[in-house]
């Protein structure tokens, strides 16, 4: 079949060195669909060529012929994973994740999924429950109402697999009789171990792993924080257990709410040093410890910011130590000016940060 006898070419094309997804998309799209060339031609163009031809520079045309050496090993490759129940979906494939290709654009989504299980599962609504591994004993009792919720909702859930609050959930959601997507931070075939595990999990439709990786890639810190990213890719709505304000499920979440996409956040206990009130104040969706929606007139933490800053202006020193979340000056800085209900003014060379008048009087209103 010609599908598969491409599929080599899209191997090599996927783990061109240093290029990234977009750089790579954009050079499938002209290949594909502009100049409409088979792969085979492609590949026998020379460095003069390929740069007369797609725009590439010097390097990018040497990387695609050192490619182009690499191309029976590749066809290997795909051969011996197709042996072994694996399926390789390039972008352009129906099989291919539309809500990964929708939320992730041409710039972010991966040219080339890697993946053994149930594909079907691909296509129906996902959801990604995220935290810390570190996470606490109530961001972890979340994670489990909120499997729980989801699989009586026949809901994915898109799991990291690292420890914490994915491997929390990814176990939840098996108790529960649901099903999974199990994101890897390494290569498919380095995962001997966790496809043993849940071998009958597989088998039976209830789990797909998926890796966007060379196949033989060891787990890497760098290949967790871009698995990061695919995580939220494949999900409709996230739900946040507990995060930190940097790091992985922080960056996550934020790009999940410049996507556009419901992010629930767990409104944390007043004793909890997290980052949840931010993103909060970012525009996550408050929800309490069993994902309930907690009601805009229900003490969030805009509302505790409102009542900080109603006696009077304050530095954001100030104001992070009364709302009890774990931010930098500068990061609370910029976070404040983006707010719409938030002014500044500089007093004595220090910038400090008071409600606009109309909010004041609203809230003055409020309080007779």
């Amino acid at each position: 079949m010609k599908f598969e006898n491409d599929l080599p070419y899209w191997m090599a094309l996927s783990q061109l060195p240093n290029w990234g997804n977009e750089r790579i998309n954009r050079l499938l799209i002209e290949l594909l669909h502009n100049k409409k060339i088979s792969f085979a031609e492609f590949f026998e163009l020379d460095a003069e060529n390929l740069k007369a031809e797609f725009g590439l520079s010097f390097k990018e045309a040497e990387d695609v012929l050192k490619a182009k050496e690499e191309l029976p090993n590749y066809a290997f490759l795909a051969e011996s994973l197709a042996e072994q129940g694996f399926h390789l979906i390039p972008i352009d494939s129906k099989e291919y994740s539309q809500t990964l290709k929708q939320n992730l654009k041409v710039k972010d989504s991966p040219p080339l999924l890697y993946v053994k299980g149930n594909i079907t599962l691909l296509h129906e609504d996902s959801v990604a429950i995220v935290g810390s591994r570190n996470a606490s004993p109530v961001a972890l009792e979340f994670t489990k109402n909120i499997a729980k919720n989801c699989v009586e909702r026949n809901e994915i859930i898109v799991s990291g697999f690292a420890k914490g609050v994915d491997r929390t959930a990814l176990e939840a959601t098996l108790e529960y009789d649901g099903r999974s997507i199990i994101v890897l931070p390494q290569g498919i075939l380095t995962f001997g171990s966790g496809i043993k595990k849940y071998y009958r999990k597989i088998i039976d439709g209830d789990i797909l792993i998926l890796s966007t990786f060379q196949p033989k890639a060891p787990w890497s810190v760098g290949l967790a924080m871009q698995r990061n990213t695919y995580i939220y890719g494949l999900a409709n709505t996230i739900y946040v257990a507990e995060s930190d304000t940097k790091g992985g499920t922080w960056n996550g979440a934020l790009n999940g709410l410049k996507r556009g996409l419901k992010v629930f956040v767990r409104q944390p206990q007043t004793d909890e040093k997290n980052g949840n009130n931010l993103l909060i104040l970012k525009g996550g969706i408050p929800v309490d410890l069993f994902g309930k929606r907690i009601d805009s007139s229900v003490n969030t933490v805009e509302d505790q910011l409102k009542k900080i800053l109603a006696n009077g202006p304050l530095p954001a020193g100030e104001i992070a130590s009364r709302l009890n979340v774990p931010i930098e000056t500068k990061e609370l800085q910029k976070l404040l000016l983006n707010l719409s209900f938030v002014d500044s003014k500089r007093i004595k060379s220090k910038k400090y940060y008071f409600l606009k008048e109309t909010v004041k009087a609203q809230l003055n209103l409020f309080n007779c």
